[in-house]
């Protein structure tokens, strides 16, 4: 499992401050969709050149306009860029077209789809598909159980996310399901001591 760490709703200076402190214990660290509409693709750009060698997600959460959004996201240092699955199937074919071409990766926020829609959308194969609970909502109460009813239902799926509340109990779970990535905000961004805390999820993660 991959630890990706969220970084949201902060100035611009503490979030460069998060990712120089956050990269060695990160497998990708997030800018979260706020600090891209606080700051736009510049926030992007920011974290890129405050730790370059560690992975970059941009949560742009796309929903329409894909081509133009996935290539400003790519040139301004993402990594990975999200596409809501609540999207048109011709955007999300947009987003992964240009990830294809430009040697990147797309990540499909599954916020909110029914399976049905997910059962439309389940064929892009090198996609990350992001089983996500909303900050409104709260946390998921069993993220494993989550994972294991999704790859019963979606096993044509092989690239598994999981986004939501996830805590240091959860995570000890998450080992029987094993998704790929692990993403955890407010946990770790909040902590007394985010560094500390980010080490003890890498532990509890091994």
């Amino acid at each position: 499992m991959k630890l990706q760490i969220a970084i949201d709703r902060v100035p611009l200076d503490q979030a460069e401050s998060f990712a120089r402190k956050l990269a060695p214990y990160s497998d990708i660290l997030e800018a979260g969709t706020s600090l891209i509409k606080d700051y736009g693709v510049q926030a992007l750009a920011a974290l890129k050149k405050a730790a370059p060698d560690t992975a970059l997600l941009g949560d742009m959460k796309t929903i329409d306009e894909g081509d133009y959004e996935f290539r400003q996201g790519y040139r301004s240092g993402a990594d990975i860029l999200t596409v809501m699955g609540a999207s048109s199937v011709a955007t999300i074919e947009k987003c992964y077209r240009v990830a294809e071409q430009t040697g990147r990766e797309m990540m499909i926020d599954l916020l909110e789809c029914a399976p049905e829609t997910i059962g439309r959308i389940s064929d892009f194969s090198n996609a990350i598909y992001c089983l996500h609970t909303s900050v409104d909502k709260g946390a998921t109460a069993d993220p494993n159980g989550d994972i294991l009813a999704f790859k019963k239902r979606f096993p044509s799926v092989r690239r598994i996310a999981i986004a939501g509340g996830i805590n240091l109990g959860s995570i000890e779970k998450l080992k029987e399901s094993s998704p790929e990535i692990v993403i955890v905000g407010s946990g770790i961004t909040k902590a007394g001591d985010p560094a500390l805390a980010a080490q003890n999820f890498r532990k509890a993660m091994a």
